[in-house]
Parts: structure tokens; sequence; C-alpha cells
């Protein structure tokens, strides 16, 4: 049977685009699990970055943010800088899904091939459909990074990604080094400590960074959903002129805008209660019995070691396309690309007609927005609109 888009990944960007593409009035069919990602690859007690407001699925409707859903469900309402529960966040997804795109399926898409005519798509569950268009909302999955000198013990189980634990509390008593300087490494080093885990923090700057927390009126520079300021003024609000910026341009921006940080509610959990190891970079490693010794360089070329019986590395993402293993070869190796991203046209269409993408995997075209989820109403209106008008 013909289908007129395929959206694989069920996290609020997946979600997003699948509500106003039905919105549309176009056949959709929806692959994952809602909100996985966020339930399976996030620690308990973890709190989101972004304040209620900017915590948010986009909908072609009024009545399904947040908020909304704290309301409709009884569940305690969150205004201002609160911070919002993880649990919470997944709950607001799935009640999202269930109330605009409860057609979801459970289903992996094992194969994007092209057709002719579009796209040929293989599922787990043996069934085989053609597609007339595919949006990519696969969010991070395979895009975890593990610096070179700890990759190669991550299968001996001596290293693993901040990803890979939705509960730290499984080390509790033990020693850990987190690697990392940003909201995923300062949270993780604050709640393993919490946990009872004897912790270390270790990052290449020299200095922890901490975001500002509130403060009273009179504001001089403008709110948006990331922040307060004009810089993030025009990340937000002139993310569609962003793709015309010199590549270079878009990548530094991309890497540094809200940059690796915590947030302000993060530092009386970690000054002077977590140790940390600021101004070193790991050289090497290696593994002594059920241990681990690092060796590390400081900023004056001064060697150092830490011993540890696990290394956490909270040290991001990075997008390849060539982890995408569900789409075919000669499909992905027609992608242009900017440095590992694909190139997208002003409606997230990718280089290969009728494949878009959207995301993380959007932000080197249309900026930082599209690494948060408040970048959901962006994108989803931009490809409703652009797969509409391709009938």
């Amino acid at each position: 049977m013909s289908t007129t888009v395929v959206v694989i990944g069920a996290g609020p960007y997946g979600l997003s685009t699948a509500a106003h593409l039905k919105a549309r009035g176009l056949h959709v069919r929806v692959f994952g699990s809602p909100m996985a990602s966020w339930a399976e690859n996030m620690p308990a007690g973890m709190l989101l970055k972004s304040p209620p407001s900017a915590s948010m699925l986009s909908a072609p409707q009024r009545g399904f943010t947040l908020d909304d859903y704290c309301r409709g469900l009884g569940e305690t309402r969150l205004t201002g800088h609160d911070q919002v529960p993880v649990e919470m966040f997944v709950r607001y997804g799935r009640w999202f899904a269930e109330q605009l795109v409860p057609e979801v399926e459970n289903i992996r898409v094992l194969g994007v091939d092209r057709q002719a005519d579009g796209f040929h798509l293989k599922l787990a569950s043996g069934e085989e459909l053609r597609a007339a268009a595919v949006v990519v909302a696969s969010g991070m999955d395979g895009f975890a990074y593990v610096p070179e000198p700890l990759a190669g013990l991550v299968p001996e189980g001596l290293v693993s990604h901040s990803s890979q634990h939705p509960d730290l509390a499984s080390f509790a008593g033990q020693d850990v080094v987190v690697v990392g300087a940003g909201q995923s490494a300062q949270e993780s080093a604050a709640l393993l400590h919490e946990a009872g885990a004897r912790v270390q923090l270790l990052a290449r700057t020299g200095n922890l960074v901490f975001g500002g927390g509130p403060t009273p009126p009179p504001h001089w520079q403008p709110d948006t959903p990331l922040g307060r300021s004009w810089a993030l003024y025009a990340v937000v609000h002139q993310a569609a002129a962003f793709r015309f910026l010199p590549e270079r341009t878009r990548l530094r921006l991309v890497k540094r805008v809200l940059g690796p940080f915590g947030s302000w509610w993060l530092r009386p959990r970690l000054d002077g209660v977590v140790p940390v190891r600021l101004g070193e970079h790991i050289t090497g490693a290696r593994r002594d019995g059920d241990r681990l010794t690092l060796a590390t360089r400081d900023g004056a070329g001064h060697a150092h070691t830490v011993e540890t019986g696990h290394v956490l590395a909270a040290t991001g993402y990075r997008v390849r396309l060539d982890v995408l293993d569900f789409v075919a070869p000669e499909v992905r190796a027609e992608l242009a690309r900017t440095a590992g991203f694909p190139r997208l046209d002003a409606g997230l269409q990718s280089s290969v007609p009728g494949l878009y993408f959207t995301g993380i995997q959007a932000a080197a075209t249309f900026g930082p927005l599209l690494r948060f989820t408040c970048g959901t109403k962006f994108a989803a209106l931009r490809l409703a609109a652009a797969l509409a008008a391709r009938g």
C-alpha cells in the first residue's frame, strides 16, 4: 500500500512533525516508541535545562503544552524558572502522543531504500511498504561520543556514555570519574554523589560555567525560550536565515551557542561538594584488574594519573549519518553533508528528494535552536508546509 509520509522516531520532533502533518490532511505512519530515548537514556532524577515554557512539543492547535497537560491531569503546575523533572516530561510527551498521534507503531524500521516513485521500507514486523517521503526524526540515537582514549574500554564495561544509564543509583558505593563540563556532566556528577557514589568531575576547561539565575525586572534584553539575550533572540527568531551564513560560521555557532555550561541551580549541588579536576585532558587509559587508570595532562604540560572504578563519559553527541544503518548505504552515499550533518533546503529536505531530517540532525542548517525541544515548532511547521506543497 502506498503511504504518503513515514516519520521515523517518536520523540518530541517526530511526534510534533506527525501532528502537524496530520493536521494538513496527509496520510502519515509513525514508527518508534513514544519518548523512549527520554525514558531510557536520561537518568532518573534529571531536571531539564530548559524552563517549563520552553519544554514543549509543537501541536497544530492550542491545548497541548506542558502546562495544559499538568492542568488536565492534576499534576503540579510549573511556572517561571521551575525545574522540569525528566519523568514529568516523558509523561507529557506520551500524553501528547495519545491525544494527537495515537497511531504510533512501536516497530523498528530496518531499511529505507529509494524507488522510482519514492521509498521502499522494511519493518522488523516483516511488513514492507512504499512511501512518497520519509522524515528521519531519530534524535540522538547512535550519536553518543566517547573520546578516543576511552572508547576501547567501553566493551569491557569500565567506561560508558552518560546516555547508557537510566538510573545512576547503580553506582552507589563505587568510585566514578565523570568526564565533561556541560549540563550532562555536571548533573551526572551531582546525581552520582547524591546516590552515594564517590565521584570526581574531570574536564578540559579551567572553570565550570553556570547559567545566570532568575533576576528581577527591569530586563534590557529580550526573553526567549533559550534564555535572555539579543544573540539568543536571533537564534530563535531568525533560524530560517541561519542557513545563509558561511558554513564555518554555522558550525562554530552550533557548537558554541549555549555550549558546555550547567544550569544555575546545579552550582550549590557541586561547589564544595564534588571534587573537580579542571584543566586536564585524558591522554590514555588502561585496565588494572577490575579498575581503571587514566593518564591526563594539564595546561602546563604536567602529567597526572587518576585511578577509578568507572568512567562516565558525559561528552555529548556527534552527528554522523553513517551510523543510521536503517538508511540504505546507496542512499546515505547520495547525501550532501556539512561536517557530518545532512545539508538541507528551506523545508528540511536533504539532497535526496523526499528524504527529510529534523531535530539535532538539522542543526547545522538552521542553528542551535534545533538542539532543543522548543525548536519543534519551527521544524514541524516548515516540514508540514514543505510536504503539503509536494502534494
